[in-house]
């Protein structure tokens, strides 16, 4: 665990600038750049980090340029005119951090959490006529669709979006809806089970969320996967999971679902690249979607863990790839993570899976332990790193002057059959 009591900002800077004493590598060196050096770059891009290399939409989000004064602005300046601006709306405010935003972000957050934590997490303030959410686009989006309706749902920087979200789009999903129905027709069979139940994960967008309530799905959560998988099969004699691949194949192979039960589905390909006797058989079909962060992590990390630090407890996220935690010793949420290392006795030793900001936040705070990340290399979430304190400051500071700015909103054709998705994985219990 190298500069431990570092937040990972700042050891990006420091290993970017050449400092004497500081070891480690990133995988760009453009993490040490401000995030609005890509926000008016002339093609779109999720910028430098884990998703620099993935095929961005073309109409996606963009972030119009920061002003100049707090581009220019210096940490402390920043910090100060932040908290000025926290303390001058009071309660008419409530921010939210993502567990994998940089400390210099979270610092500020009135909740952390993961995703569907801050937005159930809003809920309780409600005097706070607006929520800034410091995370990426979907889960501002599932703010403003549990928000009230005087409330205002700000995302800092409108360019943070999700790479794997934007791996399952709505026209997509529509498509291969159409197809499946083709093959299983719509009859539900002799137990009232319909031929196949959308399940879509927390991190997609409000309309795939929309899409799974009008046809009878729900939404999953990294925590609930497994049940949200049961309250399904209850209903359907198949399910379609979108978008991350392997958070569907890790929770149905460890509830007894069998690989070859599990095909693949390329939007790119006919009937998805898959054969039609394969999806008759099919008891779970896969998108062909994944998160870059976790796409890292490697069996060859675990095994290079173990050898240098016996007796290591690896936990990692179950967005990794299948042998990744086929060879963990557990796998698990974010939230699962957290409460994993609280628990532990002093001196535990764990390699953990997951965002780096995430997993430095923990050393940090657990010192009794031996904490680090499976993957040497420093190579943040793209999306969630275009969050900076100079946009937090921004959007702040222009509430402060009555005005609402980068606000998120839903329609209601969308908000409502959404509603009804996440209303139904509330109901669906273990």
């Amino acid at each position: 665990m190298n500069n431990a009591t570092l937040s990972v900002d700042t050891e990006i800077q420091l290993i970017t600038s050449g400092a004497p004493g500081v070891s480690g590598s990133t995988c760009t060196p453009e993490l040490a750049d401000g995030p609005w050096v890509f926000d008016l770059q002339p093609a779109p891009s999720y910028g430098p980090g884990a998703s620099m290399a993935d095929p961005i939409p073309a109409d996606t989000p963009r972030q119009g340029q920061l002003p100049d004064a707090y581009k220019t602005a210096s940490k402390d300046e920043l910090d100060a005119r932040i908290r000025a601006a926290k303390a001058t709306l009071g309660d008419r405010v409530v921010i939210l951090g993502h567990f994998y935003q940089r400390d210099e972000v979270v610092q500020y957050a009135d909740f952390v959490g993961d995703s569907f934590q801050l937005a159930n997490a809003a809920l309780t303030v409600p005097e706070a006529g607006a929520i800034v959410f410091c995370g990426v686009h979907f889960m501002a989006e599932t703010a403003d669709i549990l928000a009230r309706p005087e409330q205002s749902v700000i995302l800092p920087n409108l360019a943070a979006g999700c790479s794997m979200a934007d791996m399952a789009d709505i026209d997509s999903v529509e498509a291969a809806w159409a197809e499946l129905a083709e093959i299983y027709g719509t009859e539900p069979d002799a137990d009232g089970r319909v031929p196949v139940i959308p399940v879509t994960y927390m991190n997609s967008s409000a309309a795939l969320k929309g899409f799974c309530g009008r046809n009878g799905g729900i939404v999953c959560t990294s925590s609930n996967a497994a049940t949200v998988l049961e309250w399904a099969f209850e209903r359907g004699q198949r399910v379609l999971f979108f978008p991350d691949q392997h958070l569907g194949r890790n929770t149905a192979k460890a509830m007894g679902v069998p690989l070859e039960r599990m095909p693949m589905w390329n939007p790119r390909k006919a009937l998805g690249g898959s054969t039609i006797e394969e999806l008759e058989d099919a008891q779970v079909i896969l998108w062909h979607g994944f998160c870059s962060v976790h796409k890292r992590f490697s069996v060859a990390q675990i095994d290079r863990a173990r050898e240098t630090h016996p007796g290591v407890q690896v936990i990692v996220h179950p967005e990794c790839p299948m042998p990744v935690v086929d060879a963990a010793d557990a796998a698990g949420s974010t939230d699962f993570i957290v409460k994993a290392i609280a628990a532990a006795p002093a001196g535990s030793t764990f390699a953990i899976g997951t965002e780096i900001n995430l997993v430095n936040r923990l050393a940090n705070e657990y010192p009794q332990h031996t904490i680090f990340c499976l993957d040497d290399v420093i190579c943040p979430c793209s999306t969630m790193y275009r969050i900076h304190p100079g946009y937090l400051a921004w959007v702040l500071e222009e509430l402060v002057a009555g005005r609402v700015v980068n606000q998120i909103s839903v329609a209601d054709d969308v908000a409502v059959p959404a509603r009804v998705a996440l209303e139904r994985m509330l109901a669906a219990r273990p």
